[in-house]
């Protein structure tokens, strides 16, 4: 193998670059040429593919986002279009891809992978919803960012003796919700694993404003619903409007970018090189994860479309700082 291929596909991930430049260099240390393709997948289709040597990514290391740019690819949702990208990837004498992305994205290095073409994913998720990997490369740096601004709310609810709202992304999945929950001391965490009690939460909100802890904070995960229908579900449950003032705040994209965390600069390196390491090994159709603090490769087959579930000691975590956070899992 002496050609190898790298994108980045779907939403952007703090430590993307880093793992960049990690299979860039791994790549380079075993005698093979990189090419960058922008644009995620989309770039197969539009030709926008250069090599990368050592000084294009080497000052990128400490910056969020993707020095190759990021899409979702409307062709690979047909198996028409993943035919053509297999086609012009071996065209352009590419023996081996590195995928770095969520779960679509990793569902299309599977496909391709179906197809014949060496594949290795590396999973860039902040939504840290991917099976078969403890951490993927993104969650820190937004559980990092989330709870520097839910200190920084928490100042203003205990000011102005106000409850907070605040809806934090998370897809389908509420790990950066119950996990800063956590972290900042939140009372509440309404996450899509777990039903919530709509009437238990109203009268936590009251009994603690009767007794002058007159401040509270509620992490909402996206995937429950948004910000102003959650506040709308409490004043249902309340038969009006509260004694106390309820603000929200949705932190949007402003958790996806940021300067990578230690963590995050590791993570990506380590899978980077390892997704290398296992193409010129061929080892392929599988993808980098974090298991019990060591890397290693896990068959994409067994991963993909496989739903993601808070860890036990978590929950159990979560239940024993008495966070509310609902009653039975979601199966």
């Amino acid at each position: 193998m002496k050609t190898i291929g790298v994108l980045t596909s779907g939403g952007d991930a703090p430590g993307m670059n880093p793992a960049i430049r990690a299979v860039v260099r791994t790549a380079h240390q075993q005698g093979c040429k990189v090419l960058g393709i922008t644009n995620g997948f989309d770039g197969i289709f539009d030709g926008t593919i250069e090599e990368l040597g050592i000084p294009l990514p080497a000052g990128m290391i400490d910056r969020g986002g993707t020095i190759l740019q990021s899409s979702r690819c409307k062709k690979f949702y047909h198996q028409e279009g993943i035919d053509e990208a297999f086609k012009i990837l071996q065209d352009l004498g590419i023996q081996g891809l590195v995928v770095i992305g969520g779960d679509g994205s990793l569902t299309g290095a599977l496909e391709l992978s179906r197809r014949g073409l060496p594949v290795v994913g590396i999973p860039a998720s902040i939504d840290n919803d991917m099976a078969g990997t403890e951490m993927a490369i993104g969650v820190d740096t937004a559980a990092n960012t989330i709870m520097e601004m839910l200190d920084r709310i928490r100042d203003t609810a205990r000011s102005h003796r106000r409850c907070f709202l605040i809806e934090v992304m998370g897809r389908n999945s509420g790990y950066l919700a119950l996990t800063t929950a956590i972290s900042c001391g939140a009372e509440i965490a309404v996450i899509p694993e777990y039903f919530y009690n709509m009437k238990r939460i109203v009268d936590l909100l009251h009994h603690r404003f009767q007794k002058t802890r007159d401040n509270s904070i509620i992490v909402l995960a996206e995937g429950v619903c948004d910000a102003d229908t959650f506040i709308n579900r409490m004043r249902d449950e309340k038969g009006g409007d509260f004694d106390q003032e309820i603000r929200k705040t949705v932190l949007g994209h402003v958790q996806r970018g940021g300067i990578p965390t230690h963590f995050d600069r590791m993570l990506g390196a380590r899978f980077g090189e390892l997704a290398v390491t296992g193409l010129l090994q061929h080892e392929i159709g599988c993808m980098t994860a974090l298991a019990k603090g060591k890397t290693t490769l896990v068959d994409l087959e067994s991963v993909i479309g496989r739903k993601k579930h808070p860890a036990p000691e978590l929950i159990r975590l979560a239940r024993n700082l008495q966070i509310e956070f609902g009653d039975a899992v979601e199966l």
